[in-house]
């Protein structure tokens, strides 16, 4: 029995082949759950690991999503926008009908330190990481308030871990991230809303040459690094009725990566 048969979730951020959001659409999918994933080409396109074959992506998905005999849909949005969240949702609406599902895994991420940090690229980080996902979370809370439960799953680094020191402004706003998912787990708790964040880790989803491979094998004491579908199994779980007494965690799902 698929354990998402007629649930309608919206994944953020299934830009590229390799990505974690792709992944998590493939298993939401085989779960029989209808998708609606959103991407953003113009920052992918940026990304010194963008590949060409990525720019068609999201119709590829699609369609792989749609052989599953589920319904799929997408959208490019510019969730740094405020109008973004209210947008996609009056999309999801109109093509599939009222989403129970929401994963928030759109991100922006630009390494910096202390020397080259400065008032822009912390306003691109707040505009997505923070701003992006708190709307749209409080969106899709409002729209299905007295209709039905639903389930919210945050996507967030391993800034509770351990520092990460050259990556200032990514983890400050996923550190906003989680602190905003404890909140508002209470908040969305009666109307049996969860709310759930993700720390999958250091993941090989498109952007690790081998030396930095090479760095971070030992850490993992399990033997591999960390792959998208590590992360898109334990999202199927938090989006579905099993995982209904879980809300307001933070979960490090890393294969204990220290």
């Amino acid at each position: 029995m698929k354990r998402l048969m007629n649930k309608i979730a919206i994944v953020t951020g299934a830009s590229r082949e390799k990505g974690i959001g792709t992944a998590i659409c493939r298993e939401l999918a085989r779960e029989g759950a209808d998708i609606f994933f959103t991407h953003w080409s113009e920052y992918d396109r940026g990304l010194n690991y963008f590949m060409n074959d990525d720019l068609d992506w999201s119709q590829h998905l699609m369609e792989e999503i749609r052989s599953y005999g589920v319904r799929c849909e997408s959208m490019e949005v510019d969730l740094s926008q405020p109008e973004g969240p209210s947008m996609l949702l009056d999309k999801v609406y109109e093509k599939l009908g009222s989403p129970s599902i929401l994963v928030n895994n759109a991100t922006y991420s630009v390494d910096v330190d202390f020397r080259s940090i400065h008032a822009d690229i912390l306003d691109a980080h707040y505009s997505v990481n923070i701003r992006g996902t708190f709307l749209l979370t409080v969106e899709f809370a409002r729209h299905i308030e007295g209709k039905h439960g639903g389930r919210i799953i945050n996507m967030i680094s391993g800034q509770d871990k351990s520092p990460q020191p050259g990556n200032l402004a990514y983890v400050a706003t996923k550190g906003a991230v989680s602190t905003f998912t404890k909140s508002v787990a209470l908040e969305l708790a009666p109307l049996h809303i969860t709310v759930n964040a993700v720390d999958p880790g250091p993941t090989d989803s498109g952007w690790m040459n081998s030396e930095l491979k090479e760095y971070l094998l030992p850490k993992f004491p399990m033997g591999r690094i960390g792959e998208p579908k590590d992360a898109a199994k334990l999202i199927v779980f938090l989006a579905s009725e099993e995982s209904e007494w879980v809300t307001g965690q933070i979960i490090h799902s890393d294969g204990g990566f220290w």
